[in-house]
């Protein structure tokens, strides 16, 4: 065998060998979630019963960051206000918004100057000014220069009472009972430091007073690929991941977290894209460097609901910033890999994230494009094309279809047998071209993060949720 036959067969195995490790590491995360569905499941009859309220359940605050949000924001805030939980304050934090969200909530909530003590625990933007709603005792907002996502959940949670807090995009929309159960892990345990709930696509669906009330599928095909995505990202991977304590993202749509942690590591960084995922990131390494025991949980009951883009640019500028922000979180947090106290955390997950996460589009699209090319060429057989092919595709199918069974076993969201078979029929579609589509620019957000060149998330093109109701308005760009 010659050099150049040598090099195409290692060049072979190891593209193979890939593919296999990186879908038999989500195939094996399935399993652990599927032991941890087994397990809530017992446990929800429990959950069934009529709630009431023992008095133990902790008080929460809400942080609603809102940059011109002057379209939605009143509509937004009515919703958590209706939501079923003993003891809750909204803070929210208007970040030097250029229209008139500032003017909207004053109107909205009869808000009048509160001269309060601010503590800058967290440093931030200069806050202007503390408002109290005269309607709402439990609603407050807080007026800052602008700073970005980041800087306003420091701002709030400088500002907040409560030992927890939970922060929530503006334009999100929640389940009643969705703090009530995003909570529950911290009753039961005490070393709880943070917990996130699922994040469902709401196009298609109808909302109503701020709540959604009738759950549908979107017309749009890139928006019905992306609820297959989330429900494998969040089923089995979240939900995997959490059953080892090794969970490193939480989304920001709607997470849960302990104050007083989250002070310890040093709040949001405001330099980076995915300062989520970078908070629970340095949170691990932070906790695990104190050898201080805790548990991050992701609880798949609880859900928020968001829009999904459906054009094309607005999806792939998410894309490439959730890549970038991945990159950034990973290169901030290098000594959780293989640390000591590592745990889960630092010898699994982070070594997992790296090498199939951040640097995963490298070699995934370089290798379909190697196996096309040999095969073409003749330089592979048939036999390793078609082998190719089932560990790339056939793999990828099979773990769509477990988040989709995952769902039907569990939660039954879609009840319809015509949802089911359009979502099945999605589940094997969005293999021939959507997720190579997604590797490409994953690809582009990993290059923009080595030449530091920024991205914006740019105009969101949205359709508005459930625009025939009249409780929501649209939401603007």
């Amino acid at each position: 065998m010659n050099t150049e036959n040598l090099i195409v067969a290692f060049v072979t195995w190891f593209v193979l060998c890939f593919f296999v490790a990186l879908n038999g590491g989500y195939l094996l995360l399935n399993l652990f979630s599927l032991r941890a569905l087994h397990k809530r499941g017992q446990e929800q009859f429990l959950g069934d019963l009529p709630r009431a309220y023992s008095g133990l359940e902790p008080p929460v605050s809400i942080l609603v960051p809102a940059y011109n949000e002057e379209a939605t924001i009143a509509a937004s805030i009515r919703s958590m206000l209706q939501l079923t939980y003993a003891e809750f304050e909204i803070v929210i934090i208007n970040d030097g918004s250029k229209d008139a969200t500032l003017e909207v909530l004053k109107r909205e909530f009869a808000l009048l100057p509160f001269p309060e003590a601010y503590r800058r625990t967290i440093p931030t933007k200069e806050v202007r000014q503390i408002y109290r709603s005269t309607r709402y005792p439990n609603v407050r907002v807080i007026d800052k220069v602008n700073g970005g996502k980041a800087d306003s959940l420091n701002a709030g949670i400088n500002a907040s009472r409560y030992p927890l807090f939970c922060g929530v995009d503006a334009d999100s929309i929640l389940q009643r009972d969705s703090l009530a159960k995003v909570t529950e892990p911290f009753l039961r345990d005490p070393t709880m430091v943070a917990t996130g709930g699922t994040v469902r696509v709401a196009n298609g669906c109808e909302v109503s007073g701020g709540f959604l009330t009738k759950v549908g599928l979107p017309r749009s095909l890139l928006a019905l690929f992306q609820v297959v995505e989330y429900l494998r990202a969040f089923l089995f991977g979240r939900l995997g991941w959490s059953a080892l304590n090794g969970m490193l993202i939480i989304s920001g749509a709607f997470g849960i977290f302990r104050k007083d942690a989250v002070v310890l590591a040093g709040g949001y960084r405001p330099d980076t894209i995915g300062e989520d995922m970078e908070l629970v990131v340095r949170m691990h390494r932070t906790l695990r460097e104190k050898k201080q025991p805790y548990r991050i949980e992701f609880v798949p009951d609880p859900v928020c609901w968001t829009e999904a883009p459906e054009d094309m640019a607005t999806l792939k500028n998410q894309r490439v910033r959730w890549q970038r922000g991945l990159a950034e979180s990973l290169n901030a947090n290098w000594g959780l890999m293989f640390s000591r106290n590592g745990g889960v955390a630092g010898w699994v997950a982070f070594p997992f994230m790296l090498f199939f996460e951040w640097l995963g589009p490298v070699i995934e699209l370089g290798g379909y494009i190697f196996m096309v090319f040999a095969f073409l060429t003749g330089a592979i057989s048939w036999e390793a094309f078609g082998a190719f092919l089932f560990v790339a595709l056939g793999l990828g199918i099979l773990l769509s279809a477990s988040g989709l069974l995952l769902e039907e076993m569990s939660f039954h969201l879609y009840p319809r047998g015509k949802q089911l078979l359009m979502l099945g029929l999605i589940v094997i579609l969005e293999n021939f071209g959507y997720r190579q589509l997604n590797t490409w620019w994953r690809l582009v957000g990993l290059w923009r993060w080595l030449r530091q060149k920024e991205s914006t998330w740019g105009a969101m093109k949205r359709k508005g949720i459930g625009e025939e109701s009249p409780g929501v308005p649209p939401r603007a760009p």
